[in-house]
């Protein structure tokens, strides 16, 4: 009965004009490349289209994987849609009062904006180059004292600092910091430990901004023999500003670590008043930090000055080459605020980003996001929808700065390192991700043959060396180059 049934199918599709499509699958090579590796038994997505569009290689792009930092390929395109490629974010700086003699007689108020670039990034590797510029400002108009509060507001964002699903082991370092509309130094202290003592001693220890006592260091790292393995250990009360450190490190051993710390609006201003003492500008009043979203239209206050940040395309290089979880989770927040006009949200960023894949061709029936970063666990895509979306971005206005943001392997960024001694070395051009057990590599592959490739690679649950799933990555990408 059942050969009956298919060869009158085969029949009726012949007879009315449908015909089977082939799909594509994975090669013998690609194949045996993943099976006669350590990573076997991790599940393995491959896409691959050509320049005209059509898949030539699928395994598994149908299924939901992980994405890891990936997903930002989606979220920066997102941006620079949303935003526009000349979006800068201006961070104003007001008083309250007025000038009497050398005295300022009221409060200055800084407004957070949601400018993730008041740090080193774009200055020169001064972080405090903003804190500079208004000392300057304040310097030039003869005040030498605030007789008043220095009052930070972050009511643009709303006060929820993490994305849903981040783990909280996470939370101490500088690729998971909270969010928040008035930051500074990307929201962390930079912490420095010399292993300078006796053997069994604990290492000395500065931090950057000013040694500040806004966060307190628990020391109790030891110095172990010259030779020994150095075993990272920093941990971040969760709720505080203690960090417990206690790494054992080689004599000799140098080590620096960016460490997050809570409370962003607070930890600016206090820096910035501590700037302005140490400049001899002495702030009278109390450090105040403001969550309220206001209009911001009152006649009472004075603009001492305007920041603007670099171009919107700038920040997004960041983001792509470097693969920074902070800039990505700011402007998401931004781009709610800047359409719903309301306070940022998370929530309301990521209905946003949802939206615009849905008008790109992803299945957001099948999607979860719960970041724009990729370092939940929960968020999951598609290799295909994401493939696919990389073909047709090259159709889009804003490709070249996207294009302009990606790593080339063996060249710069976070594929730096990778394929410096491949065929495809300078080949590819493309994004890295990476959370525990999740390794993913998508881009564009120029071939041996001049053919314009689209690569998505997504390795999830693999417990395997990371360094040989790379090995398996770089050796697809040889197979694909030196093959199409």
């Amino acid at each position: 009965m059942k050969l009956q049934y298919a060869v009158f199918l085969c029949f009726f599709l012949t007879f009315t004009g449908f015909h089977q499509v082939a799909v594509a699958q994975e090669s013998p090579n690609i194949q045996s490349l993943i099976e006669n590796s350590s990573a076997s038994n991790a599940f393995w997505s491959v896409q691959v289209r050509d320049e005209n569009g059509q898949t030539i290689e699928n395994l598994n792009g149908s299924k939901l994987v992980r994405p890891a930092s990936n997903f930002k390929l989606v979220s920066s395109a997102a941006f620079l849609s949303l935003l526009g490629s000349d979006y800068v974010f201006e961070t104003p700086l007001y008083g309250r009062g007025e000038l009497d003699g050398d005295v300022w007689r009221g409060d200055l108020i800084v407004r957070g904006m949601g400018d993730p670039t008041i740090n080193g990034e774009f200055s020169d590797d001064d972080p405090l180059f903003l804190f500079e510029k208004w000392y300057q400002v304040l310097d030039s108009l003869g005040i030498r004292s605030i007789d008043g509060n220095l009052i930070g507001n972050s009511g643009l964002f709303d006060d929820i600092p993490y994305p849903r699903g981040w783990e909280w082991d996470d939370l101490s370092y500088y690729y998971a910091p909270e969010i928040g509309a008035l930051s500074f130094n990307s929201n962390v202290v930079d912490l420095e430990v010399v292993a300078d003592g006796q053997v069994g001693s604990t290492p000395s220890i500065q931090w950057f901004p000013f040694n500040t006592s806004y966060v307190e260091f628990i020391n109790e790292q030891i110095i172990t023999p010259p030779g020994t393995k150095y075993d990272e250990s920093y941990r971040r009360v969760l709720g505080t500003n203690t960090i417990i450190l206690r790494s054992t490190l080689p004599q000799g051993y140098y080590e620096t670590e960016p460490l997050s710390v809570m409370e962003p609006d607070l930890y600016f201003i206090d820096s910035f008043s501590r700037y302005l003492e140490a400049g001899g500008i002495e702030v009278r009043g109390q450090l105040l930090t403001d969550d309220e979203y206001y209009d911001w239209s009152s006649d009472d206050l004075k603009l001492f000055d305007l920041h603007r940040s670099v171009p919107l395309p700038e920040i997004v290089n960041l983001i792509n080459r470097d693969s920074n979880n902070f800039y990505t989770e700011m402007l998401l927040k931004t781009v709610a605020e800047d359409e719903f006009n309301t306070r940022g949200s998370t929530e309301l960023g990521l209905r946003l980003l949802k939206e615009y894949m849905h008008n790109t061709g992803f299945d957001t029936l099948s999607v979860t996001l719960r970041d724009a970063s990729g370092m939940a666990p929960a968020t999951l895509i598609k290799a295909d929808d994401l493939n696919k979306f990389l073909v047709n971005l090259e159709k889009e206005s804003y490709f070249d700065h996207f294009m302009s943001s990606l790593s080339t392997g063996g060249v710069s960024g976070s594929l730096s390192h990778r394929f410096r001694n491949s065929p495809v070395r300078g080949k590819f051009y493309g994004k890295t991700g990476y959370v525990s057990g999740v390794r993913t590599l998508s881009g564009y592959l120029s071939a041996s043959s001049g053919n314009w490739l689209t690569v998505t690679i997504f390795t999830n649950n693999y417990t395997a060396s990371t360094s040989h799933v790379d090995f398996i990555h770089e050796k697809i990408l040889e197979y694909l180059y030196s093959t199409y």
